[in-house]
């Protein structure tokens, strides 16, 4: 019998204390939209993914764990953290106001791929960088950057 595979992530859940200001602080870092809201959750759209707020951080702040935010501008985004006033770190990381380890990752230098239809119905006209087009024709996930043999 095949095994099943993991085809990819449909949302991240973030606990934070008060939904009003999850959404307010994500707003700063982001053209943030909501996609719905049910008692105690807000769900942020991401095109095809999305983000899970849920009322009531339970834990203490996240220090190793934490996921990498596939951004189009890594510096807009640590600029306007900076400016909300969380610990920025690693250069590319911060916490938010409820602990949750955030690390942003640029669209163009990792593996990670959007169709052509979501990129142009979330409005973004965005590449790969020639490493990333690499990795992914190595994995027989793209085609080899022109030029480049197999």
């Amino acid at each position: 019998m095949d095994m099943a595979r993991a085809v990819g992530i449909n949302h991240i859940a973030l606990e934070v204390g008060s939904l009003d200001e999850a959404v307010d602080f994500y707003g700063h870092l982001f053209d943030v939209e909501l996609r719905g809201r049910i008692r105690g959750m807000a769900f942020i759209d991401m095109g095809d993914q999305f983000i899970a707020l849920a009322e009531g951080r339970t834990q203490g702040p996240d220090a190793a764990r934490h996921f990498g935010l596939v951004v189009d501008d890594v510096p807009a985004v640590l600029a306007a953290a900076r400016e909300a006033d969380v610990e920025i770190f690693g250069g590319n990381s911060f916490i938010d106001p409820w602990g949750n380890h955030v690390q942003v990752v640029a669209y163009s230098e990792i593996q990670f791929t959007k169709s052509p239809e979501i990129l142009r119905g979330m409005g973004l006209d965005l590449e790969k960088s020639a490493s990333a087009r690499r990795e992914l024709a190595e994995k027989r996930l793209a085609e080899p950057s022109p030029g480049r043999t197999r």
